[in-house]
């Protein structure tokens, strides 16, 4: 076993197929530091490298990470410009560290309002990764829950006045298979940093049956034990579906 190599606790007795995580508190962590938001992003992408490589020696399949909301784009030019460039950065330069982990690298959303550099290097590094067969990392980038609900509602619309699908077929499968997320599974637990108690539009057919751990803990701060204790929190949890 390498020599820092995640060891479960004894308390962690399943692990979750499909985690996602809201990484939330980056401005807030810099806020009471005196320093600078963009900081703040610079210092979560340490712990997105840390819960990348903690998920996939953890034996996770998936982990899905709300990296930039359609919503986002509202926030002042020169943040997003940062985060931009923190992307396409993070894209290029953690290549060598997810090609090392086994990682094998997706991305959800409206991916053609990223900028055309963000989107060569995307596609560069998902190619570059694409034979790996370890944790699948789940960029969401410019995503919009309802967005992607919306999207879908057209798609089956547009099958239907092809006459390629008959109304009367379409069901929570046909729906499912025309979301953004049509070839992952839903998440099995949603993980949610900084104390907020909401989806903020993410994932809102997905995660019908999600558990849900949230952590006061802001983004930055959050790594290793801090995933840990949120599968230990998973293992917990009886997963009934509705039955008894």
């Amino acid at each position: 076993m390498p020599q820092n190599a995640t060891v479960l606790p004894a308390t962690v007795r399943k692990i979750p197929r499909h985690v996602a995580v809201i990484m939330d508190g980056n401005g807030r962590w810099a806020r009471e530091r005196g320093l600078n938001r963009v900081d703040g992003h610079r210092r979560g992408v340490e712990s997105v490298r840390e819960i990348v490589r903690t998920a996939g020696e953890c034996g996770v399949e998936y982990l899905t990470l709300y990296a930039f909301s359609v919503e986002n784009w509202n926030r002042p030019k020169n943040e997003v410009k940062v985060l931009m460039r923190l992307l396409e950065q993070f894209l290029r330069d953690e290549v060598p560290e997810l090609m090392k982990n086994n990682v094998r690298l997706h991305a959800i959303g409206r991916l053609t309002d990223l900028p055309g550099s963000v989107q060569e290097q995307l596609h560069k590094s998902i190619e570059a990764l694409r034979n790996n067969t370890g944790l699948n990392l789940i960029l969401a980038l410019s995503y919009s829950g309802r967005v992607e609900i919306t999207e879908a509602v057209r798609s089956i619309l547009r099958e239907i006045s092809l006459g390629h699908l008959d109304p009367a077929q379409v069901d929570e499968k046909v729906i499912s298979q025309n979301l953004y997320t049509r070839y992952y599974p839903d998440p099995d637990l949603l993980i949610r940093t900084s104390g907020e108690m909401r989806l903020s539009n993410f994932l809102l057919w997905q995660m019908a049956y999600t558990e849900i751990h949230i952590t006061p803990v802001l983004w930055p701060d959050f790594r290793k034990p801090q995933f840990l204790a949120a599968l230990e929190d998973y293992s917990k949890r009886n997963r009934r579906f509705g039955k008894i």
